[in-house]
């Protein structure tokens, strides 16, 4: 908020077009499966927005509509489309408020809780928090995306960072950012990042460029606190947090 960033929330069901085809991962994706995503049993199915979104989201998906892109070449499906999930991210809110906001200046960011279908241990679970945010603007690069991260973890009193090419279905170029942690006298990964692809943008007539990144809030906190098990972070020991002081120096 200090950097002139407006929070938003949103729904934590959510149905597969916002999750996964606005944002231009296919229908056959492994993340869309079972085994990662949870899904609604009851109801199974929501509402898909109005009829030319659809049909523009189809066309990109199966070759690609205006974009220059061939797409995925495969028949898309509404009926998978509709089907609710718990939401895997937050960038449904994300694609969301961008369809409703077109026009430039847009600074949004999310903190809010989402949901994978994870094999539980001291570095997973199967419910966690995610930091996200959105940059939209007329000319923004790159470098802003760059500038923009490596301010923010200045501000948690990070200094070293790093950037370096990555891949992300929605985002190209795409980057991950790692910053040097000398407790651990290593380099942390902490958040994807990227420019929003044309066949994310133009299917919600979005005509400007959208610099985007995500990443895990309990892995920073684990960073600040010193803690080595995620678990710790929601078990309720009380004399844990009686022992942790508020705010951190």
């Amino acid at each position: 908020m200090e950097m002139g960033f407006t929070e938003i929330r949103g729904s934590i069901v959510q149905t597969a077009f916002w999750n996964f085809d606005a944002l231009f991962q296919p229908q056959d994706h492994p993340a869309r499966d079972v085994v990662d995503t949870f899904y609604l049993s009851h109801p199974k199915k929501g509402k898909l927005p109005k009829k030319d979104v659809v049909e523009a989201v189809a066309a990109t998906h199966e070759n690609g509509w205006k974009t220059g892109s061939r797409g995925w070449e495969y028949p898309w499906s509404p009926e998978e489309a509709k089907r609710l999930v718990l939401r895997t991210h937050t960038t449904p809110e994300t694609i969301h408020y961008l369809f409703e906001h077109k026009e430039p200046p847009v600074k949004v960011f999310s903190v809010d809780r989402v949901y994978r279908n994870e094999k539980l241990d001291y570095k997973h679970l199967a419910e966690f928090h995610q930091i996200e945010g959105i940059i939209m603007d007329e000319k923004v690069t790159l470098r802003d995306l760059m500038g923009t991260l490596t301010e923010f973890y200045h501000k948690l009193g990070l200094e070293k960072v790093q950037f370096w090419p990555s891949y992300f279905p929605y985002t190209e170029p795409s980057m991950q950012s790692t910053v040097y942690v000398p407790e651990l006298k290593t380099w942390v990964e902490l958040c994807g990042m990227g420019i929003f692809r044309p066949e994310v943008l133009a299917p919600f007539g979005v005509k400007h460029p959208v610099l985007a990144w995500g990443g895990g809030l309990e892995r920073l906190i684990l960073l600040k606190l010193g803690i080595d098990d995620i678990r710790l972070l929601y078990k309720n020991d009380l004399g844990w947090i009686r022992r942790t002081p508020v705010c951190q120096r």
